[in-house]
């Protein structure tokens, strides 16, 4: 897929993977349309992209307001015409086993991560189908293949989003618009420092919990951002990022009820 002179309309792409995302595609000269909850870091974004060459927009949206995202495209229509590229990356962590996590908090979070991609895709997918080569990119995890303790929630909504763009990678087959589904591995974003802690959790606990994620972050945003184009390029369905995600999907696919005595014991080291 020839990036060079396409639209992008990118979620969650003020910091992290989906900035680094925005500006490897700028550096393709993609066209952008950045949206983010925190409007500053969505313009930082686009005053990058912009640097690069391309036309870049900065548009402030919660993913999770139903009003705001079906009104979305008509404005990033009115900025760029036309729209062949939807990354939705947007997403929140939530830290604490299932019975510490609230029932508000689980829904916070599937609002966000699961029901955000599928509402942004309802949204724009009838502007896709008016390109001649377009692509959805869904942002799961590497919790979207393996299950750790403690990621009830997250896992929960990175599974939903795996199955949903399987789902629609073969409902639109034959179609101008294909699907990849991404699976980042640790990434040195500041999701696990944000992660929102639930009332009640021992203090201890969630310190050693934040340590223990923190210290599988390793790959630079920048480095994911590259190795998620080259995917898109390469209208690869499915994107492990990093050597860790490899591995883990692997081990899963090997042993899918067992690998997680094996995995425990390689964190713990």
């Amino acid at each position: 897929m020839k990036l060079s002179n396409r639209v992008a309309v990118i979620t969650g792409a003020g910091s992290g993977i989906g900035r680094a995302t925005a500006l490897a595609m700028a550096r393709r000269g993609c066209h952008l349309a950045l949206a983010d909850i925190n409007e500053a870091g969505a313009h930082d974004t686009a005053r990058a992209a912009q640097a690069l060459g391309v036309r870049a927009t900065a548009h402030r949206l919660d993913v999770a307001d139903r009003a705001a995202v079906a009104a979305f495209p008509v404005e990033v229509k009115q900025a760029h015409e036309r729209v062949d590229i939807l990354m939705n990356n947007a997403g929140v962590a939530l830290g604490g086993n299932f019975e510490q996590v609230g029932e508000a908090d689980f829904d916070w979070l599937m609002e966000i991560n699961f029901h955000g991609v599928v509402r942004m895709t309802r949204a724009f997918l009838p502007l896709l189908h008016g390109s001649d080569d377009a692509r959805i990119v869904n942002v799961s995890s590497i919790y979207g293949i393996i299950t750790p303790p403690g990621q009830a929630a997250y896992s929960a909504s990175k599974f939903a989003v795996r199955g949903f763009s399987n789902v629609l990678r073969h409902e639109l087959e034959g179609s101008t618009v294909g699907v990849s589904v991404v699976h980042p591995g640790g990434i040195a974003t500041s999701i696990a420092r944000n992660a929102r802690i639930p009332a009640g959790a021992p203090a201890d606990e969630v310190e050693r919990g934040r340590k223990t994620m923190e210290k599988l972050l390793r790959m630079p945003p920048e480095q994911a951002g590259e190795i998620i184009v080259r995917g898109i390029e390469k209208r690869q369905a499915r994107i492990l990022v990093g050597s860790d995600a490899k591995a883990a999907a692997l081990l899963e696919r090997l042993a899918p009820v067992g690998y997680w005595n094996l995995l425990k014991k390689a964190i713990k080291r």
